[in-house]
């Protein structure tokens, strides 16, 4: 992996506003440097993550390693929809970098803020706008990003949003044109007509508060594991099995390797999450959620719309039909859901649907009132009874192999 190049920061310098919140890989703090920032004018956020950590059983050094290799990347080929890398540091026990701060918090904790817990249409099409530029410019660097979910998509202090969490991503070698053709289908070129689709109405779920939970439970996120070597003409494939349960499309869960469609599958689970508050295939377990993602078509309420035709496009079961299979994000931009989108004035958006105000950061994490300090908290999480002891935990990472990245 190539060594990092930007700026390095020293932990001497930065002092701890509040905790942000906790993953499967590491810890996030607000932070700010209290010798050129001492009025704390310009947080950013800091993710730290202990390098030999006893209870942690998957490769968390490498891991962060690669996701700052991944932030590097888009530092230097930026999207206003990705973050950069702001600098990091490294000791003997952890390994930590900086990237912008956004205060709008996640887009889980947005929609729960909303009334019913649901977005609007409207609201829908402009997230989900940008999110696709931000996976269409990761597919331009041969990432897959491969845990797109609302707590990975962050909102800005513009308003906009910004991806985060690279952990699970990787590098593939894009399909060739001659593989393309081969593999295409006529009925991919174009948008299939709303009334040739025949989908099930039945009410899936009800909008009463009293029904709707203030937060949904964590689904279980899969690290990766190298599942049966198989070879593919049609473009680099990874057989790892990785994701979050929710989200994972049918192609991983069988294990027949996977490509960038994977990216688009979680863009229609994410999508059916935005406008029904629920996740269209959750079951009572991991085994019954499997089981939905292979063999239950998505459920809609009403009548069918540009957004749920979407929606039935992106939850292809077979990736070489799914929508963005072929062209990637130029087939989504051109569905009539997106009709008369200006995609490239985007960023130029004055009022997008949420502007975090600064009241809107005691949203994102338990205020420490700047007294605690980063190493002393590591040393305290290592004296605390190990996770895995637990019967119930909200980031589970079900695997341990980490031999195919």
């Amino acid at each position: 992996m190539a060594t990092v190049s930007s700026p390095e920061i020293h932990l001497h310098d930065l002092r701890v506003i509040k905790i942000l919140g906790n993953g499967a890989l590491g810890t996030v703090f607000l932070v700010h440097n209290r010798h050129s920032d001492p009025s704390a004018h310009f947080p950013f956020a800091l993710k730290v993550v202990e390098k030999a950590c006893p209870n942690a059983k998957t490769d968390v050094d490498r891991r962060a390693r690669w996701e700052m290799s991944v932030l590097e990347k888009l530092t230097d080929k930026p999207d206003p929809f990705l973050p950069s890398l702001l600098g990091y540091f490294e000791t003997e026990e952890l390994i930590a970098w900086a990237i912008p701060f956004c205060p709008g918090g996640d887009l889980n904790v947005l929609r729960h803020r909303q009334i019913d817990r649901v977005f609007s249409v409207t609201v829908i099409r402009f997230y989900l706008a940008e999110i696709v530029c931000a996976l269409e410019h990761l597919h331009s660097l041969g990432i897959v990003y491969r845990d797109l979910k609302p707590e990975n998509i962050l909102i800005q202090s513009s308003g906009h949003v910004t991806l985060t969490d690279f952990d699970l991503s990787r590098t593939l070698a894009p399909k060739s044109l001659k593989s393309l053709i081969l593999s295409s289908e006529p009925e991919m070129f174009t948008n299939k007509p709303l009334r040739n689709r025949k989908l099930t109405r039945v009410l899936t779920f009800t909008r009463e508060k009293k029904n709707i939970k203030l937060k949904k439970t964590k689904s279980a996120r899969v690290s990766p594991m190298t599942r049966r070597n198989l070879s593919f003409s049609n473009g680099e494939r990874s057989n790892s099995f990785v994701g979050t349960e929710e989200y994972m499309a049918p192609e991983v869960v069988r294990g027949d390797g996977h490509e960038f469609a994977v990216d688009w599958w979680s863009l229609g689970i994410l999508c059916y999450e935005m406008l029904y508050g629920t996740t269209p295939f959750r079951g009572k377990n991991r085994k019954e959620t499997f089981g939905r993602i292979l063999m239950m078509p998505p459920k809609f309420n009403g009548k069918l719309t540009p957004l749920t035709d979407l929606i039935t496009n992106l939850l292809e079961k077979e990736p070489t039909r799914r929508l963005g299979y072929t062209s990637g994000a130029c087939e989504i931009k051109d569905h009539p859901f997106f009709g008369g989108l200006k995609w490239d004035l985007l960023t130029e958006m004055l009022r997008p649907p949420f502007i975090p105000s600064r009241d809107d950061v005691e949203l994102t994490g338990n205020d420490w009132g700047g007294g605690i300090n980063i190493t002393e908290y590591f040393k305290k999480l290592r004296e605390l009874p190990s996770p895995l002891d637990s019967p119930s935990r909200d980031d589970c990472e079900y695997n341990v192999s980490l031999t195919e990245f």
